[in-house]
């Protein structure tokens, strides 16, 4: 394959950071989303960049055409996913941080069409403006804010009243891991909302809860239940790190089974507590630690 002018290949090098970032919030998943960048990259090399007025436009409406293309076998494999589907954990770093989305706001975005899904996530996350998002979707633009209004209403339910600050995330992640493991009942009562969910994602590769756990007693049963089974064995911290925004950590479980689990905090409590066991949505976390 002849290689890029290099002027078309910078050009999409630079912006390659913000495409897997559109993709990875459009399909949640991050080996998706790579796949989707890299096929961008090839059919990058087949266009005439001259006839282009704007290289990252173009990309931008690129990647998020082949994402819509990719949700809709996507759905239909989630409807038949063993158990509670969450995203591929994504490690965040002061360098890829860059916009407001957690993992409990990417569960409210799975929630919605595809359409609504990418009005929201190119004109309110990402920054374009109606008629760029227009031309990405191939709708026009006052369809467009209607899609990214109702995305909006559902989102905005969703979002935490009030920032965590990131110390307090980390030592209530902190906390949270120890009370865990050692089926600490006081403490987990001290940390836990009322209305706390557990939610486990083994993809049917792994033991985990096939549905949520909802309450703060049931929650705390679950933990206490699994620290007292004969062969327990508590989990190896690997690293302590934010999670698509949420305070959490990356755990070396037994039988070398690496897990992440995520907690979502208001009020100085947790009220939402996201495990991923399934392999084949962490085979990218140890290169992020």
């Amino acid at each position: 394959m002849a290689a890029l002018p290099s002027n078309s290949a910078e050009s999409f090098m630079r912006i390659r950071p913000r495409l897997v970032r559109i993709a990875y919030r459009m399909l949640g998943s991050v080996a998706e989303a790579e796949d989707v960048v890299q096929d961008a990259y090839l059919r990058w090399h087949r266009t005439d960049h001259d006839a282009i007025e704007s290289h990252d436009a173009f990309l931008v409406r690129m990647v998020t055409r082949l994402c819509l293309d990719v949700l809709k076998s996507a759905r239909v494999q989630r409807e038949e996913y063993i158990g509670s589907w969450l995203p591929e954990p994504f490690i965040d770093t002061e360098e890829s941080r860059s916009d407001d989305i957690t993992l409990s706001l990417m569960m409210v975005l799975e929630r919605l069409s595809p359409l609504e899904r990418a009005a929201f996530l190119l004109y309110d996350v990402f920054g374009l403006d109606f008629e760029e998002v227009a031309r990405a979707v191939e709708r026009d633009a006052s369809t467009c804010r209607k899609l990214a209004s109702r995305a909006r209403e559902h989102v905005q339910q969703a979002r935490p009243r009030y920032p965590v600050p990131p110390e307090l995330g980390k030592k209530m992640a902190a906390a949270f891991f120890a009370a865990s493991r050692e089926g600490n009942l006081q403490v987990l009562e001290t940390l836990l909302a009322a209305d706390v969910t557990l939610y486990s994602d083994g993809g049917g590769k792994r033991v985990a809860t096939i549905k949520p756990v909802y309450g703060s007693q049931k929650v705390i049963r679950f933990f206490i239940g699994l620290s007292q089974k004969p062969d327990y064995v508590a989990g190896r911290l690997l690293a302590e790190c934010l999670i698509d925004g949420l305070p959490g950590y990356v755990t070396l479980e037994r039988d070398d089974i690496v897990q992440t689990t995520a907690l979502s905090i208001e009020a100085d409590k947790i009220t939402g507590i996201y495990v991923v066991r399934n392999p084949d949505k962490l085979k990218h976390v140890l290169s992020f630690i």
